[in-house]
Parts: structure tokens; C-alpha cells; sequence
């Protein structure tokens, strides 16, 4: 049993650890299970959800960075926070779509739970754009 769910289990690892700010690529093990013959309707689902939820993990940790911005050794000072609020004020809740980007996507899933982006609203748009990223790598596939 395990050996069946073993894939599966990487795939969501891997579209979960690269959703955070650590430096991991989910598409290689995506583009593997592909050709050997793993169902692509399935494997979009799990790295679409599993990426969502690494995602989710930068927002939670962005809305608890705030309990700690009074202290001297906090990452942002308040002029920061207000020139980051101001930048996604200017592009709005959109720019959640672009949260695949590599680079400026990470950050921004942080950015928005520190400007505390309400999280329906940031799942939606964030698991929009990363399931369209997903059906593109998949799209780009060769038919095995």
C-alpha cells in the first residue's frame, strides 16, 4: 500500500515545501510522475492543493511577524510595512494570482498575512493561479 501512495506523497511534499520560502521545485516531480504514466488530473490536484497549503503557511507566519513588531529585532519597521501595504493596495488582491512567480511569489503570500489579506479570499486567488501553472507544466507535457 505504501508503495502505491509513495509518489503521491512526494509530489505533495515537494509542491508543499516549495510553496514556502525554502528553495525547492515541485514541477521536476510533477513532469516524472507524468511520464511514468501517473494520472495527470490527479497529480494537477495534489500539487495544486499541496502548493495552496505551503502558500498558506507563509500567510499564517506573515500574520504572526505582527505580534512581534515591537520588538528591536524585527525583520520590518513600520515605514516598510506601510511602503509594502501601499504596493499591494496599488495592485490589490490580483497580484495574489502571480503567488506562482518564482522569486517575488513566496514573499508575497508572506506580505499579504502581514497586511492581512482575509484568507478565503487569499486561498481562491492564490489556488487559481497555481492550479493554472499546474495545467500548464502538465499542458507542456509530452503525451506518454
Amino acid at each position: 500500500m505504501t508503495e502505491l501512495l509513495w509518489p503521491y506523497l512526494s509530489l505533495a511534499f515537494s509542491a508543499f515545501v516549495s510553496a514556502t520560502l525554502l528553495p525547492f521545485g515541485s514541477e521536476l516531480v510533477l513532469a516524472g510522475l507524468l511520464t511514468q504514466g501517473y494520472p495527470a488530473l490527479l497529480l494537477w490536484g495534489i500539487a495544486t492543493v499541496f502548493n495552496t497549503l505551503g502558500s498558506v503557511l507563509n500567510w499564517y507566519l506573515g500574520r504572526q511577524l505582527l505580534l512581534f513588531q515591537h520588538k528591536s529585532w524585527f525583520m520590518f519597521k513600520p515605514g516598510q510595512i506601510e511602503r509594502a501595504s501601499g504596493q499591494f493596495q496599488r495592485w490589490g488582491l490580483p497580484s495574489l494570482l502571480l503567488a506562482w512567480l518564482p522569486v517575488i511569489g513566496d514573499p508575497l503570500t508572506l506580505v499579504a498575512g502581514v497586511l492581512k489579506v482575509p484568507l478565503f479570499w487569499f486561498v481562491v486567488l492564490v489556488g487559481l493561479g497555481k492550479g493554472l501553472r499546474y495545467a500548464v507544466v502538465i499542458g507542456l507535457m509530452p503525451v506518454v
